[in-house]
Protein backbone atom coordinates (compact mmCIF):
# COMPACT_ATOMS: atom_id res chain seq x y z
CA UNK A 1 0.00 0.00 0.00
CA UNK A 2 1.12 3.15 -0.43
CA UNK A 3 0.90 6.55 1.63
CA UNK A 4 1.00 9.35 1.80
CA UNK A 5 2.19 11.79 4.53
CA UNK A 6 -0.89 14.24 5.79
CA UNK A 7 1.14 16.77 8.74
CA UNK A 8 2.40 14.15 11.26
CA UNK A 9 0.05 11.37 9.54
CA UNK A 10 0.76 8.63 6.82
CA UNK A 11 -2.01 8.19 5.35
CA UNK A 12 -3.59 5.01 2.96
CA UNK A 13 -3.22 6.53 -0.44
CA UNK A 14 -6.28 4.57 -1.01
CA UNK A 15 -9.58 4.93 1.46
CA UNK A 16 -12.62 2.79 1.45
CA UNK A 17 -15.77 4.93 0.95
CA UNK A 18 -19.08 3.73 2.97
CA UNK A 19 -21.47 5.18 0.16
CA UNK A 20 -21.75 2.15 -1.92
CA UNK A 21 -21.36 -0.65 0.89
CA UNK A 22 -22.76 -4.04 -0.23
CA UNK A 23 -26.78 -4.49 0.50
CA UNK A 24 -29.23 -7.75 0.52
CA UNK A 25 -32.09 -7.85 -2.03
CA UNK A 26 -30.73 -4.60 -3.61
CA UNK A 27 -32.02 -2.74 -1.24
CA UNK A 28 -29.73 0.49 -0.48
CA UNK A 29 -30.76 0.37 3.26
CA UNK A 30 -30.30 -3.22 3.81
CA UNK A 31 -26.56 -2.91 4.00
CA UNK A 32 -24.61 -6.73 4.05
CA UNK A 33 -23.12 -6.47 7.63
CA UNK A 34 -21.34 -9.75 7.03
CA UNK A 35 -20.19 -8.43 3.66
CA UNK A 36 -18.81 -5.13 4.89
CA UNK A 37 -16.77 -6.72 7.80
CA UNK A 38 -15.24 -9.18 5.10
CA UNK A 39 -13.89 -6.53 3.52
CA UNK A 40 -12.85 -4.14 5.92
CA UNK A 41 -10.99 -7.19 7.45
CA UNK A 42 -9.13 -7.64 3.88
CA UNK A 43 -8.11 -3.94 3.54
CA UNK A 44 -7.07 -3.87 7.48
CA UNK A 45 -4.55 -6.90 6.21
CA UNK A 46 -3.80 -5.11 3.21
CA UNK A 47 -2.56 -1.19 5.13
CA UNK A 48 -5.39 0.37 4.28
CA UNK A 49 -6.54 3.08 6.47
CA UNK A 50 -8.58 5.54 5.72
CA UNK A 51 -12.31 4.69 6.45
CA UNK A 52 -15.12 7.10 5.03
CA UNK A 53 -18.82 7.26 5.85
CA UNK A 54 -21.50 9.97 6.35
CA UNK A 55 -24.92 10.51 8.07
CA UNK A 56 -26.96 10.00 4.86
CA UNK A 57 -25.23 7.24 3.33
CA UNK A 58 -27.41 4.11 3.15
CA UNK A 59 -30.24 5.52 4.91
CA UNK A 60 -28.55 6.29 7.75
CA UNK A 61 -27.26 2.80 7.99
CA UNK A 62 -23.43 3.33 6.67
CA UNK A 63 -22.66 4.99 10.18
CA UNK A 64 -23.85 2.09 12.20
CA UNK A 65 -22.27 -0.67 9.76
CA UNK A 66 -18.83 1.04 10.04
CA UNK A 67 -18.95 1.44 13.66
CA UNK A 68 -19.32 -2.21 14.19
CA UNK A 69 -16.95 -3.30 11.47
CA UNK A 70 -14.43 -1.13 12.94
CA UNK A 71 -15.18 -1.78 16.47
CA UNK A 72 -13.46 -5.37 16.09
CA UNK A 73 -10.05 -3.28 15.89
CA UNK A 74 -7.53 -0.93 17.71
CA UNK A 75 -8.60 2.40 17.37
CA UNK A 76 -4.88 3.66 16.90
CA UNK A 77 -4.94 1.63 13.74
CA UNK A 78 -7.80 3.63 11.44
CA UNK A 79 -8.54 6.91 11.20
CA UNK A 80 -12.19 7.26 11.01
CA UNK A 81 -13.85 10.52 8.61
CA UNK A 82 -17.47 11.33 8.73
CA UNK A 83 -19.45 14.53 7.48
CA UNK A 84 -21.73 16.90 8.94
CA UNK A 85 -25.18 16.77 6.67
CA UNK A 86 -25.64 20.36 5.92
CA UNK A 87 -27.05 18.82 1.96
CA UNK A 88 -30.59 18.88 4.38
CA UNK A 89 -31.16 22.28 5.06
CA UNK A 90 -33.34 21.18 7.97
CA UNK A 91 -30.53 20.02 9.73
CA UNK A 92 -28.80 23.43 10.05
CA UNK A 93 -29.91 23.60 13.66
CA UNK A 94 -29.06 20.72 14.66
CA UNK A 95 -24.85 20.06 14.19
CA UNK A 96 -24.69 19.34 18.07
CA UNK A 97 -27.21 16.67 18.06
CA UNK A 98 -26.32 14.98 15.27
CA UNK A 99 -22.46 15.17 15.76
CA UNK A 100 -23.29 13.04 19.22
CA UNK A 101 -25.55 10.73 17.78
CA UNK A 102 -22.63 10.59 14.95
CA UNK A 103 -20.12 9.26 17.38
CA UNK A 104 -22.18 6.61 18.97
CA UNK A 105 -23.34 4.85 15.68
CA UNK A 106 -19.86 5.13 14.87
CA UNK A 107 -18.71 3.65 18.44
CA UNK A 108 -15.59 6.09 18.89
CA UNK A 109 -14.81 8.61 21.06
CA UNK A 110 -13.35 11.07 18.60
CA UNK A 111 -13.41 10.74 14.51
CA UNK A 112 -9.73 11.38 12.99
CA UNK A 113 -11.66 13.60 9.93
CA UNK A 114 -14.48 15.40 10.03
CA UNK A 115 -16.33 17.51 6.89
CA UNK A 116 -18.75 20.60 5.89
CA UNK A 117 -20.12 17.82 3.97
CA UNK A 118 -21.45 19.15 0.44
CA UNK A 119 -20.58 22.56 0.44
CA UNK A 120 -22.46 23.72 -3.00
CA UNK A 121 -24.57 26.49 -3.97
CA UNK A 122 -28.18 25.17 -2.07
CA UNK A 123 -26.10 25.57 1.68
CA UNK A 124 -23.57 27.96 1.19
CA UNK A 125 -25.36 30.91 2.76
CA UNK A 126 -26.56 28.44 6.02
CA UNK A 127 -22.97 27.03 5.92
CA UNK A 128 -21.88 30.98 6.53
CA UNK A 129 -24.64 32.02 8.60
CA UNK A 130 -23.61 32.25 11.91
CA UNK A 131 -27.08 31.82 13.60
CA UNK A 132 -26.52 27.99 13.24
CA UNK A 133 -23.06 28.01 14.78
CA UNK A 134 -21.73 25.11 12.95
CA UNK A 135 -18.34 26.27 12.66
CA UNK A 136 -18.18 27.33 16.17
CA UNK A 137 -19.67 24.63 17.51
CA UNK A 138 -17.07 22.39 15.69
CA UNK A 139 -14.33 24.00 16.26
CA UNK A 140 -14.96 23.83 19.68
CA UNK A 141 -15.26 19.74 19.16
CA UNK A 142 -11.78 19.87 17.67
CA UNK A 143 -10.08 21.92 20.74
CA UNK A 144 -11.34 19.42 22.71
CA UNK A 145 -9.85 16.72 20.74
CA UNK A 146 -13.29 15.27 19.19
CA UNK A 147 -12.46 16.18 16.20
CA UNK A 148 -8.95 15.89 15.06
CA UNK A 149 -8.84 17.39 11.87
CA UNK A 150 -11.63 19.77 10.55
CA UNK A 151 -12.32 20.07 6.06
CA UNK A 152 -14.60 20.11 4.28
CA UNK A 153 -16.55 18.56 0.59
CA UNK A 154 -18.00 20.29 -2.44
CA UNK A 155 -19.96 19.15 -5.06
CA UNK A 156 -20.05 23.25 -5.73
CA UNK A 157 -18.68 25.56 -8.22
CA UNK A 158 -15.59 27.37 -7.73
CA UNK A 159 -17.56 29.96 -7.52
CA UNK A 160 -19.25 28.46 -4.50
CA UNK A 161 -15.95 27.01 -2.94
CA UNK A 162 -14.20 30.56 -2.81
CA UNK A 163 -16.96 32.33 -0.84
CA UNK A 164 -16.23 28.94 1.39
CA UNK A 165 -12.50 29.62 1.42
CA UNK A 166 -12.72 33.56 2.14
CA UNK A 167 -14.75 32.73 5.47
CA UNK A 168 -12.85 29.63 6.86
CA UNK A 169 -10.20 28.93 4.49
CA UNK A 170 -7.59 29.40 7.36
CA UNK A 171 -9.31 26.76 9.53
CA UNK A 172 -9.69 24.23 7.33
CA UNK A 173 -7.14 21.39 6.56
CA UNK A 174 -8.33 19.22 4.03
CA UNK A 175 -10.86 19.39 0.88
CA UNK A 176 -12.48 16.31 -0.62
CA UNK A 177 -13.08 16.89 -4.57
CA UNK A 178 -15.21 15.45 -6.83
CA UNK A 179 -11.78 14.62 -9.01
CA UNK A 180 -11.42 12.02 -11.82
CA UNK A 181 -10.03 12.33 -15.52
CA UNK A 182 -13.79 13.27 -16.89
CA UNK A 183 -14.38 16.10 -14.10
CA UNK A 184 -10.66 17.52 -14.49
CA UNK A 185 -12.42 19.59 -16.88
CA UNK A 186 -15.85 18.83 -17.32
CA UNK A 187 -16.34 20.35 -13.74
CA UNK A 188 -13.39 22.68 -13.67
CA UNK A 189 -11.92 20.14 -11.13
CA UNK A 190 -8.48 21.83 -12.17
CA UNK A 191 -9.39 25.14 -11.47
CA UNK A 192 -10.54 24.44 -7.76
CA UNK A 193 -7.60 22.53 -7.11
CA UNK A 194 -5.89 25.61 -7.69
CA UNK A 195 -7.94 27.24 -5.68
CA UNK A 196 -6.57 24.99 -2.60
CA UNK A 197 -3.45 25.36 -3.60
CA UNK A 198 -3.85 28.67 -2.79
CA UNK A 199 -4.30 27.73 1.12
CA UNK A 200 -2.40 24.91 1.32
CA UNK A 201 -4.78 22.66 1.66
CA UNK A 202 -4.23 19.08 0.37
CA UNK A 203 -6.95 16.71 -1.76
CA UNK A 204 -9.26 14.35 -0.55
CA UNK A 205 -10.80 12.45 -3.99
CA UNK A 206 -14.53 11.23 -4.28
CA UNK A 207 -15.80 10.24 -7.15
CA UNK A 208 -12.07 8.78 -8.93
CA UNK A 209 -15.03 6.48 -11.50
CA UNK A 210 -17.48 8.70 -11.80
CA UNK A 211 -19.99 6.36 -10.01
CA UNK A 212 -19.01 3.47 -11.94
CA UNK A 213 -18.31 5.02 -15.72
CA UNK A 214 -14.65 5.25 -16.56
CA UNK A 215 -14.80 1.52 -14.79
CA UNK A 216 -15.28 0.33 -18.24
CA UNK A 217 -14.91 2.44 -21.42
CA UNK A 218 -16.03 2.03 -25.31
CA UNK A 219 -14.11 -0.35 -27.16
CA UNK A 220 -12.62 2.23 -29.15
CA UNK A 221 -11.15 4.04 -26.40
CA UNK A 222 -10.08 0.82 -24.08
CA UNK A 223 -7.81 -0.18 -27.51
CA UNK A 224 -5.90 3.16 -27.24
CA UNK A 225 -5.45 2.43 -23.69
CA UNK A 226 -4.25 -0.99 -23.71
CA UNK A 227 -1.83 -0.22 -26.70
CA UNK A 228 0.09 2.05 -23.94
CA UNK A 229 -0.17 -0.28 -20.95
CA UNK A 230 -1.30 -3.68 -22.04
CA UNK A 231 -1.31 -4.97 -18.47
CA UNK A 232 -3.26 -2.21 -16.57
CA UNK A 233 -6.81 -2.80 -16.46
CA UNK A 234 -9.49 0.20 -17.05
CA UNK A 235 -10.28 1.53 -13.84
CA UNK A 236 -7.17 1.63 -12.85
CA UNK A 237 -6.11 4.35 -15.23
CA UNK A 238 -8.63 6.60 -12.95
CA UNK A 239 -6.57 6.09 -10.43
CA UNK A 240 -2.61 6.41 -11.85
CA UNK A 241 -4.69 9.73 -13.39
CA UNK A 242 -5.01 10.86 -9.67
CA UNK A 243 -1.52 9.56 -8.83
CA UNK A 244 -0.11 12.77 -11.68
CA UNK A 245 -1.36 15.29 -8.94
CA UNK A 246 0.82 15.82 -6.46
CA UNK A 247 -2.16 17.76 -4.54
CA UNK A 248 -3.91 14.33 -3.96
CA UNK A 249 -3.11 12.86 -0.70
CA UNK A 250 -6.09 10.41 0.24
CA UNK A 251 -8.40 8.85 -2.97
CA UNK A 252 -12.27 7.45 -1.89
CA UNK A 253 -13.90 4.29 -3.91
CA UNK A 254 -16.63 3.10 -2.93
CA UNK A 255 -16.74 -0.52 -3.24
CA UNK A 256 -19.19 -2.34 -3.74
CA UNK A 257 -17.69 -5.82 -3.28
CA UNK A 258 -14.48 -7.89 -2.00
CA UNK A 259 -13.56 -8.07 -5.90
CA UNK A 260 -13.54 -4.60 -6.92
CA UNK A 261 -11.34 -3.75 -3.22
CA UNK A 262 -8.77 -6.24 -4.26
CA UNK A 263 -8.24 -4.86 -7.36
CA UNK A 264 -8.21 -1.18 -6.41
CA UNK A 265 -5.82 -1.97 -3.53
CA UNK A 266 -3.76 -4.10 -5.85
CA UNK A 267 -3.32 -1.01 -7.82
CA UNK A 268 -2.64 1.19 -5.29
CA UNK A 269 0.80 -1.25 -4.48
CA UNK A 270 2.57 0.79 -6.79
CA UNK A 271 2.36 4.36 -8.02
CA UNK A 272 2.64 4.63 -11.53
CA UNK A 273 1.41 8.28 -12.50
CA UNK A 274 0.66 8.76 -16.58
CA UNK A 275 3.39 10.35 -18.74
CA UNK A 276 2.41 13.23 -20.78
CA UNK A 277 1.58 11.11 -23.67
CA UNK A 278 -1.00 9.31 -21.55
CA UNK A 279 -2.29 12.08 -20.08
CA UNK A 280 -2.26 13.60 -23.85
CA UNK A 281 -4.26 10.66 -24.93
CA UNK A 282 -6.80 10.99 -21.70
CA UNK A 283 -7.20 14.11 -22.84
CA UNK A 284 -8.51 13.40 -25.83
CA UNK A 285 -10.66 10.72 -25.06
CA UNK A 286 -12.66 13.10 -22.73
CA UNK A 287 -12.93 15.50 -25.53
CA UNK A 288 -14.73 12.62 -27.43
CA UNK A 289 -16.73 11.30 -24.31
CA UNK A 290 -18.12 14.55 -23.74
CA UNK A 291 -18.60 16.21 -27.51
CA UNK A 292 -21.03 13.67 -27.90
CA UNK A 293 -23.48 14.81 -25.44
CA UNK A 294 -22.31 18.17 -24.30
CA UNK A 295 -23.40 21.39 -25.74
CA UNK A 296 -20.38 23.63 -27.07
CA UNK A 297 -20.74 26.54 -25.42
CA UNK A 298 -18.00 28.55 -24.94
CA UNK A 299 -19.60 31.00 -22.06
CA UNK A 300 -19.30 33.75 -24.58
CA UNK A 301 -22.48 35.51 -23.23
CA UNK A 302 -23.67 37.26 -26.53
CA UNK A 303 -26.80 35.18 -25.39
CA UNK A 304 -27.49 36.54 -22.01
CA UNK A 305 -27.29 39.98 -23.19
CA UNK A 306 -30.59 39.05 -25.30
CA UNK A 307 -32.48 37.10 -23.42
CA UNK A 308 -35.73 39.20 -22.48
CA UNK A 309 -35.60 37.10 -19.05
CA UNK A 310 -32.50 37.58 -18.31
CA UNK A 311 -31.32 33.80 -17.88
CA UNK A 312 -27.94 32.76 -16.90
CA UNK A 313 -28.06 30.50 -19.94
CA UNK A 314 -24.03 29.98 -20.08
CA UNK A 315 -24.52 28.36 -16.52
CA UNK A 316 -27.91 26.02 -17.46
CA UNK A 317 -26.08 24.83 -20.25
CA UNK A 318 -23.25 23.84 -17.84
CA UNK A 319 -25.93 22.01 -15.85
CA UNK A 320 -27.52 21.11 -18.34
CA UNK A 321 -24.05 19.14 -19.88
CA UNK A 322 -23.78 17.31 -16.63
CA UNK A 323 -26.81 16.37 -15.67
CA UNK A 324 -26.86 15.25 -19.86
CA UNK A 325 -24.02 12.98 -19.50
CA UNK A 326 -24.54 11.80 -16.06
CA UNK A 327 -28.04 10.49 -16.91
CA UNK A 328 -29.72 12.43 -14.33
CA UNK A 329 -28.21 12.92 -10.57
CA UNK A 330 -28.29 15.23 -7.85
CA UNK A 331 -25.93 17.53 -8.66
CA UNK A 332 -27.71 19.88 -11.49
CA UNK A 333 -31.24 20.11 -9.37
CA UNK A 334 -29.36 20.48 -6.20
CA UNK A 335 -27.51 23.80 -7.74
CA UNK A 336 -30.76 24.97 -9.47
CA UNK A 337 -32.06 25.56 -5.94
CA UNK A 338 -30.14 28.14 -5.35
CA UNK A 339 -30.95 29.91 -8.37
CA UNK A 340 -34.60 31.87 -8.32
CA UNK A 341 -37.82 30.02 -10.05
CA UNK A 342 -37.89 33.27 -12.62
CA UNK A 343 -34.01 32.14 -13.83
CA UNK A 344 -34.44 28.51 -13.82
CA UNK A 345 -34.91 26.46 -17.18
CA UNK A 346 -38.60 26.17 -17.84
CA UNK A 347 -38.54 30.49 -17.52
CA UNK A 348 -36.93 29.69 -21.11
CA UNK A 349 -39.73 31.99 -23.31
CA UNK A 350 -38.58 30.01 -26.96
CA UNK A 351 -38.28 33.40 -28.44
CA UNK A 352 -34.92 32.18 -29.94
CA UNK A 353 -33.59 35.50 -29.46
CA UNK A 354 -30.53 33.94 -28.18
CA UNK A 355 -29.43 31.68 -30.57
CA UNK A 356 -29.37 34.70 -33.47
CA UNK A 357 -26.27 35.60 -31.61
CA UNK A 358 -24.54 31.94 -30.82
CA UNK A 359 -21.13 31.83 -32.49
CA UNK A 360 -21.89 27.79 -31.92
CA UNK A 361 -25.13 27.76 -33.41
CA UNK A 362 -26.74 25.64 -30.57
CA UNK A 363 -29.98 25.68 -30.00
CA UNK A 364 -30.31 27.04 -26.79
CA UNK A 365 -34.61 27.31 -26.34
CA UNK A 366 -34.34 23.50 -27.60
CA UNK A 367 -31.95 22.67 -24.99
CA UNK A 368 -33.75 24.57 -22.06
CA UNK A 369 -37.16 22.91 -22.58
CA UNK A 370 -35.10 19.18 -23.01
CA UNK A 371 -33.54 20.66 -19.04
CA UNK A 372 -36.94 21.50 -17.56
CA UNK A 373 -38.78 17.97 -18.57
CA UNK A 374 -35.49 16.10 -17.79
CA UNK A 375 -35.94 17.65 -14.61
CA UNK A 376 -39.78 16.76 -13.84
CA UNK A 377 -38.99 12.98 -14.31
Amino acid sequence: MIYKKFQDLQLSALGMGAMRLPVLDEDDSKVNQPAVEEMVAYAMEQGVNYYDTAWGYHAGNSELAMGKALSKYPREKFYLADKFPGYDLSNMGKVKEIFEEQLKKCQVEYFDFYLFHNVCEMNIDSYLDEKYGIFDYLSKQKEAGRIRHLGFSAHGSYEVMKRFLESYGEHMEFCQLQLNYLDWSFQEADKKVELLKEYNIPVWVMEPLRGGKLASLEEEYETKLKALRPEEEIPAWAFRFLQSIPEVTVTLSGMSNLEQMKANIHTYETDQPLSKEELDIIETIVKEMTGKIALPCTSCRYCTTHCPKGLDIPSLISLYNEHCFTGGGFIAPMALMAVPKEKRPNACIGCRSCEKVCPQQIKISEAMADFANKLKG
